[in-house]
């Protein structure tokens, strides 16, 4: 890994995260967590102001970048949430089969180099009757959006980190056994090819 992917990326990532379009979507998802909580992908701790902490018994906040981690750190003092971190991917979650009430991912799936194999954990660790609620970007409906989305992607997953315009979440969720009764989508304020984006509830189908 070098400096840009250690010392600059994650400064960027927390910056672009920061802005006000996403924070509202955060806060259109996380509040609803409940009881035991996986978050998958928890990068700088963005997210951690927005769960009630009345609702959590304990929170799981996994990523495998130790750089993010240290900025999710400092927030997790100011959150007061029970949380204990998980520095690992996606692709292996460290949990027992159907240990968790809720999963939240937000901003991720975009990034995760094995995504079928990382939601398929998820499922596994997901009670009957929890839910994975989640916002993302991705594959826009859009032709001429998605031919775009198309051409930027090689370049655009080496500057950010791995992070993938054209993944299609809807059809990535389904396919891992997820259905999903809650699905909202729009293109969020900013440049088409980076904006679409879905949020809602998955649960085990």
């Amino acid at each position: 890994m070098g400096f840009y992917a250690r010392h600059v990326l994650p400064t960027i990532l927390d910056w672009v995260m920061r802005q006000e379009p996403i924070r509202r979507q955060r806060e259109k998802v996380v509040p609803r967590a409940h009881g035991e909580v996986l978050e998958v992908g928890v990068g700088s701790g963005l997210n951690l102001p927005h769960y009630d902490r009345a609702r959590i018994t304990k929170l799981y906040a996994l990523d495998p970048s130790l750089e993010l981690q240290r900025l999710a750190r400092r927030r997790a003092d100011a959150a007061r949430l029970p949380i204990e971190f998980l520095p690992v991917s996606g692709e292996k979650i460290p949990l027992p089969d159907a240990s968790a009430d809720s999963i939240v991912v937000t901003y991720t799936m975009c990034t995760i180099p094995d995504v079928a194999t990382a939601l398929a954990e998820m499922r596994r660790v997901l009670r009957p009757g929890g839910a994975l609620l989640f916002s993302e970007h991705g594959r826009a409906p859009d032709a001429g959006v998605a031919r775009w989305q198309d051409r930027l992607n090689p370049l655009w997953r080496r500057l950010a980190g791995g992070c993938n315009l054209n993944r299609a979440i809807p059809d990535l969720l389904g396919d891992a056994g997820f259905a999903l009764p809650e699905l909202a989508s729009l293109y969020l304020p900013g440049p088409r090819p980076w904006t679409y984006t879905y949020w809602g509830a998955a649960t085990r189908a």
